[in-house]
């Protein structure tokens, strides 16, 4: 039979109805017992990526109490179960199995690094349960059950290369935490670096937790390079920014253009060490829409006026709404019926308005990049005309595409 759309759509609520997977179609009034919903929340809360997941799970927190202040979702208070990853990966996916087949939850919002989503897809494609996940990654993944609200690399790592080559210099310098997504960005980028002009100076990494950049930066400094652009991750940008203003090297000798620096991150290194370096993201704290302020306000309210948000804060924000949204749509809490609705909602994000595409699952919003300032926070310094479309099949390395209503992974 053709998969059109329309027998996509109802092979997938089939699917929800009668595939639901072990421990989790029999266990679903279980997860909604007592006029509750229970809900995974899935993030390192210790070891090196803590300092950047921590706040996603409070902005997720966040999100659910003012959902539940608001009446809930159709009528049912959600208790979110909140659990370590530990910055581990196989203990991401105990954590993720846990969550499913033990605490018999509707749905995971959660991980961070590219390797911990790898560590739990099995999982969700095993229990047919759906991840939604909130930071920006390489792409080059087709997931039924993942929505990837994140940024795709064409709308994040692309048009950021493009903007660094008009206006930064076409000799750039690559150094990444060494796991799958700088990989993969990295790859993207030297196929659009051949494909644009530009030219690759170096190309390092270094372990997720690494503190020690002196032989990396002296690399830096001793290539000429016009650009540095960074995928490391975690704790490790501490020490890396420091000792790359120690070694003398300013933004004005060679800007950092980070895709894994955000405001909680520039908070931890010190502002001082980041002013006049650059990031890619799509959104940021002073990101000037009409909810926005409110978002902002309302965290600062409830973790201290000292906290912060950025993207992937927002993104993990944004998650529990669609969710919600999606929900509501399907009339029902399955997953894969939800799955089938994730499409045909759109939500006033603080960022602006976001909607996932149904083809890919993955997310169209705006891309954007700013300007490290002496406070800590982003000036804009470019953004998209409009909603970028999400490709997670870069162009620049591959000739495939995902689209469910093609049945997944299929050629360009």
């Amino acid at each position: 039979m053709k998969l059109n759309r329309r027998n996509f759509i109802k092979s997938t609520l089939a699917v929800g109805a009668t595939a639901m997977g072990p421990g989790l179609i029999g266990k679903m009034p279980e997860a909604l017992a007592g006029g509750t919903v229970k809900v995974g929340i899935l993030h390192s809360l210790s070891g090196t990526m803590a300092i950047s997941e921590i706040p996603v799970k409070n902005a997720e927190l966040m999100a659910i109490e003012e959902v539940n202040a608001a009446g809930g979702v159709m009528g049912k208070r959600i208790v979110p179960v909140v659990v370590d990853g530990a910055s581990d990966w196989p203990t991401f996916a105990q954590k993720a199995r846990e969550l499913i087949t033990r605490d018999h939850v509707a749905t995971v919002f959660g991980c961070w690094t590219s390797a911990s989503r790898k560590a739990v897809k099995p999982v969700f494609e095993q229990y047919k349960n759906l991840l939604w996940y909130p930071v920006q990654y390489e792409g080059n993944e087709c997931s039924p059950n993942i929505i990837y609200t994140g940024a795709c690399p064409n709308q994040q790592i692309e048009p950021a290369v493009t903007w660094l080559l008009k206006n930064k210099g076409k000799k750039f310098f690559l150094v990444g935490s060494d796991y799958v997504f700088p990989r993969t960005a990295n790859a993207i980028i030297k196929g659009q670096l051949k494909a644009m002009g530009g030219t690759l100076a170096g190309e390092e990494y270094a372990p997720l937790g690494h503190m020690e950049f002196a032989t990396i930066v002296n690399k830096i400094r001793e290539s000429g390079a016009d650009v540095v652009f960074s995928t490391i991750n975690g704790d490790s940008n501490v020490a890396f920014y420091k000792q790359y203003a120690a070694a003398g090297l300013t933004p004005e000798k060679a800007p950092i253009l980070a895709v894994s620096v955000a405001e909680v991150e520039v908070q931890g290194i010190g502002p001082q060490y980041c002013k006049g370096h650059y990031a890619s993201w799509n959104y940021f704290e002073t990101t000037d829409t009409a909810t926005n302020p409110k978002f902002v306000s309302e965290f600062k309210k409830r973790y201290g006026t000292s906290q912060v948000t950025d993207d992937p804060i927002e993104h993990g924000y944004l998650n529990v709404y669609l969710w919600k949204l999606a929900v509501e749509k399907a009339k029902s809490f399955h997953p894969m019926t939800v799955r089938a609705a994730v499409g045909k909602v759109r939500f006033n994000a603080p960022q602006g308005e976001v909607h996932v595409d149904p083809g890919n699952q993955n997310m169209y919003q705006i891309a954007r990049i700013g300007e490290i300032t002496e406070n800590g926070m982003f000036k804009e310094a470019w953004k998209s005309d409009g909603l970028v479309k999400p490709e997670p099949y870069s162009r620049y390395i591959s000739n495939m595409v995902c689209d469910w209503a093609r049945g997944g992974l299929v050629k360009r």
